[in-house]
C-alpha cells in the first residue's frame, strides 16, 4: 500500500491494478539493482503526475544531472573519462528500461579508481613542503572550469585545493587568536578573574599546524569515501533518473527511508546520544536528558565508542573506523531490547554499558511557544513550528496540530493579545496537519485543492467548528518556508484570518508526494527501498497554484535569503505554475494590510539595522559569486583583511537587541530547574529571539491589528 506521508500527505487511494510487475527474488546485488531500475522506471511511467517520455532527450538530461551530483566540482574525473562516458549520453533511457548497470558500474568503478589515485597524490603533496608564495589561482566556480586533462593537471588541481584549505585554516587560527585577545581585553577591562591563556603562534607555526589539520581532513575524507557502500552511489544514480521528472521525486534506499521516517515522526528508538565521528573514531556527543545513555550514569559526552553489541545473543561489533551512520544503525533497534556499548573513558579505562532501548523524541521537530512582552507592556504569544510532523503508525504519537493546540491553550491562559506563528525555514510535512491547524484559528472551510495527473480535482476541508484562538494572528515566513507551510499561510491569507510577514515570496513547492514501496511488486521479503513520487499538485482556494510562485507576503521584508537563488523557480526540472477554478469560500476577517505595510515602511525607512542586514546579505551573495581566488599567501591575506574590514561593519548585527522580553511557560520554567541540556538550549533560543529584527516587526504589526 501507499504510505501516506511525505512533504504532503493525502488520504487518497490510487488504484494499482494496472501496475503489477512480477519479479523473482534477486540473487545478488547486481540483480537487485537491476530490478530496482526497472521497478522505478515502471512506477515513474505509470504513476508520476506528469510522466516524461523515456527517450534520448531524457537520457541527456539524466546524464547532465548525474555528473552534477557525482562530480559537480570537476575534481575527480579526467577529460578522457568524460569523453568515454559521453558515448553513453543518449543510452541512459535504454539502460533504465533494461535494468542495465553498465553505465553505473563504469562511472562508479572509475570514480573509486580516481579516488585511490588522488589519495596517493594528496599524501605525496602533503609529505613535502608546500610553497604558499607562488602566484596561483584556484577556480571556485565549476561552471567556468573543465575536468583535468591529465594526471599531472589533476595533481595540480588538488595541490591548489590543498593550498586553499591550508590558507583558510591559517586564517581560522588567526581569527581564534583575535577572539581570545578580545575576550581577554574584555575580562581585564571589567576587572574579572582572568583565566584566559593566549596562544599566539608564529606564521610558521600556523602553517605547520594548518597543514597537519588539512592532512587529517583529507586523509579522513578519503577514508570515509572508500568505506562508503556502492549501494549509496546507486541511490545517487537512481536519483539522477527520478529528479529529472521533478526535484521532489526521489529513490530512497531502506536506510535513507528509515532516516526520513525518523525525522518525520520526530522520534527514534535508541539510547538518546548523538554519535560524532573524528579522525576515524566514533565518540558520544551530547546525551538527551532522561534517555537510556543519560540514565545509565556510566556514559559521558566525549567517550570513545569501541564496540556495539546490538543483541545479547550476538557478538559485539568493532566500530573503530566505521562510519557514524553504520554505527547508529547498530545502536538503534526495537523498543525494550538491549544494546551494549564498549567505551573508552577519558581516563583510558574501558567500560561496558548495557541499556534498554527507548523511544527518544527529537524535540527540535516539535512546536514550541514563549510569551513575548513588548515595550508597551502588552503580552503576545510566539509559536515556532519547525515542521508539520505526524506519526501515522502510532495513535499516541505526536503531531504538529496537537502540539500547536497545546501551545495555544497555554498562551491563552496567559491572556496574550495576539499570536505570532513562525513558519520560517519550515520545509513542510503532513498536509492533513494543515487543515487541523487551520481549525484551531477559524471555523470549517476549504483549505486546499489537489489535482492529480488525470485532471481530477479534490477539495480538502477543515471540518472543525471549535477554534481555540480567534484573536489576531501574524504568520512569519521566508524563502525556505515550503509545501505545507505555504498551504497554511495561503489559506490564512485567503480567508483574511492572518497577516503574512516576511520575504517577498516563499519557496514555491506546490506538489504532493507519496511513498511507494518497491518490494510490493517483487516476490521477496527483502527491502528494495521506496520511491517518493509526485502524484498531485495543490492549489489555493482561489485556484492559484503555489508552484514556483509560492505565497506572496502581505508585508514584505527582505532577508538573508532574498538575494540568493533559493526556491522552486530556480530548479530546471520543477513543474510549471498553473491555475484551476476557485472553490466557494468566505473570508472571515479583514485587516488593512495597506495601513500595516505603510507603518512598517515608515519604521524601516530609518532602521539602520534593517539596512545593514540588506547590505550584509548582498555582500555575502557577491562573495558566493566570486569565481576565482589567489593562492599567494600575501594576496590571500590582503583579501581576508578586506573581508574582515567589511565584517566589522556587520558586527553590530550580533549585538542587536530588539527590546522584547520573553517569559517561559510555567511547564518549561519548571523543566529548566532539572534539565541542564534543555536550559542551555532555551538560553540560546531566547538569545536569538532577542536579536531577531523580523520578530520585532511582527510584534509591531500584530499590535496594530484590530
Amino acid at each position: 500500500m501507499f504510505k501516506k506521508f511525505s512533504l504532503n500527505t493525502l488520504l487518497l487511494f490510487i488504484p494499482l491494478t494496472s501496475l503489477v510487475f512480477c519479479f523473482n527474488s534477486p540473487k545478488n546485488d547486481d540483480e537487485k539493482m537491476s530490478t530496482i531500475m526497472i521497478s522505478v522506471k515502471n512506477t515513474l511511467s505509470y504513476l508520476h503526475y506528469s510522466p516524461k517520455p523515456i527517450n534520448d532527450a531524457y537520457s541527456q538530461e539524466v546524464y547532465k544531472h548525474y555528473f552534477d551530483m557525482v562530480d559537480g566540482s570537476k575534481r575527480y574525473y579526467l577529460q578522457s573519462d568524460m569523453a568515454e562516458f559521453a558515448q553513453h549520453k543518449t543510452k541512459l533511457d535504454d539502460y533504465l528500461n533494461q535494468g542495465d548497470l553498465k553505465f553505473y558500474k563504469l562511472t562508479i568503478d572509475r570514480l573509486y579508481q580516481r579516488v585511490d589515485e588522488i589519495d596517493k597524490i594528496t599524501q605525496d603533496i602533503l609529505s613535502k613542503p608546500i610553497n604558499l608564495n607562488e602566484d596561483e589561482i584556484l577556480v571556485l566556480e565549476p561552471k567556468v572550469k573543465s575536468n583535468p586533462v591529465s594526471q599531472a593537471e589533476l595533481a595540480l588541481e588538488w595541490k591548489k585545493y590543498i593550498k586553499y584549505n591550508i590558507l583558510q585554516e591559517m586564517e581560522s587560527l588567526t581569527a581564534k587568536e583575535e577572539m581570545q585577545r578580545e575576550k581577554k581585553d574584555s575580562v581585564q577591562k571589567f576587572k574579572l578573574k582572568d583565566t584566559i591563556k593566549l596562544e599566539i603562534l608564529t606564521p610558521e607555526q600556523k602553517r605547520v599546524k594548518a597543514t597537519q589539520e588539512v592532512k587529517d581532513l583529507v586523509t579522513d575524507t578519503f577514508r570515509r569515501f572508500k568505506k562508503r557502500n556502492k549501494m549509496d552511489w546507486f541511490t545517487v544514480y537512481m536519483n539522477a533518473y527520478t529528479e529529472v521528472f521533478d526535484p521532489h521525486t526521489n529513490y530512497y534506499s531502506p536506510k535513507n527511508k528509515e532516516d526520513f521516517d525518523t525525522q518525520f515522526k520526530g522520534k527514534v528508538i535508541g539510547i538518546g546520544a548523538i554519535i560524532q565521528e573524528k579522525r576515524g573514531f566514533l565518540y558520544l556527543g551530547p546525551l538527551t536528558i532522561g534517555a537510556p545513555a543519560w540514565k545509565s550514569k556510566q556514559l559521558s559526552e566525549g567517550d570513545k565508542i569501541l564496540k556495539v553489541r546490538s543483541k545479547p545473543s550476538e557478538d559485539a561489533v568493532n566500530v573503530v573506523g566505521m562510519l557514524s551512520d553504520e554505527a547508529v544503525r547498530l545502536i538503534r533497534g526495537e523498543k525494550g531490547t538491549k544494546v551494549t556499548l564498549t567505551v573508552e573513558k577519558k581516563d583510558k579505562t574501558i567500560r561496558e554499558v548495557t541499556m534498554i532501548r527507548e523511544e527518544v523524541a527529537i524535540e527540535d521537530t516539535f512546536a514550541r511557544s514563549i510569551i513575548v512582552n513588548s515595550p508597551d507592556g502588552k503580552k503576545y504569544g510566539f509559536i515556532n513550528l519547525p515542521s508539520f510532523n505526524a506519526d501515522f503508525e502510532d495513535a499516541k504519537g505526536r503531531n504538529a496540530s496537537d502540539d500547536i493546540k497545546n501551545e495555544l491553550i497555554k498562551l491563552k491562559a496567559q491572556k496574550v493579545q495576539g499570536i505570532v506563528l513562525d513558519l520560517r525555514n519550515n520545509g513542510g510535512g503532513s498536509l492533513t496537519e494543515v487543515g487541523d491547524i487551520m481549525g484551531l484559528f477559524m471555523n470549517e472551510g476549504a483549505y486546499v485543492q489537489v489535482k492529480d495527473g488525470n485532471g481530477k480535482i479534490q477539495t480538502l476541508r477543515n471540518k472543525a467548528n471549535t477554534p481555540i484562538w480567534t484573536g489576531p494572528v501574524v504568520i512569519m515566513q521566508n524563502e525556505l518556508s515550503a509545501s505545507a507551510s505555504e498551504i497554511l499561510a495561503g489559506a490564512m491569507q485567503d480567508y483574511g484570518r492572518g497577516v503574512i510577514i516576511g520575504s517577498p515570496q516563499s519557496f514555491g513547492k506546490g506538489t504532493v508526494q507519496t511513498f511507494v514501496d518497491l518490494n510490493r511488486f517483487l516476490n521477496t521479503t527483502d527491502d528494495f527501498g521506496s520511491l517518493k513520487l509526485t502524484i498531485q499538485k495543490f492549489y489555493r482556494v482561489t485556484g492559484e497554484s503555489t508552484q514556483r510562485k509560492g505565497i506572496e507576503s502581505d508585508i514584505k521584508m527582505k532577508d538573508f535569503y532574498t538575494y540568493s537563488e533559493i526556491g522552486e523557480r530556480y530548479d530546471d526540472y520543477a513543474l510549471a505554475w498553473d491555475k484551476i477554478p476557485a472553490v466557494e469560500y468566505k473570508p472571515v476577517n479583514y485587516f488593512s494590510v495597506l495601513a500595516l505595510q505603510k507603518g512598517l515602511e515608515a519604521r524601516l525607512a530609518n532602521n539602520k539595522t534593517y539596512q545593514l542586514v540588506q547590505e550584509s546579505a548582498q555582500w555575502k551573495e557577491k562573495l558566493d559569486q566570486e569565481e576565482t581566488i589567489s593562492l599567494n599567501q600575501e594576496k590571500f591575506n590582503e583579501i581576508m583583511m578586506m573581508r574582515k574590514a567589511q565584517i566589522k561593519k556587520f558586527k553590530g548585527l550580533e549585538k542587536y537587541n530588539n527590546g522584547l522580553k520573553f517569559t517561559l511557560n510555567a511547564d518549561e520554567a519548571l523543566r529548566e530547574k532539572k534539565d541542564e541540556a534543555f536550559t542551555k538550549k532555551t538560553e540560546l533560543w531566547v538569545k536569538n529571539l532577542k536579536r531577531d529584527l523580523y520578530l520585532q516587526e511582527a510584534i509591531e504589526v500584530i499590535s496594530e491589528m484590530k
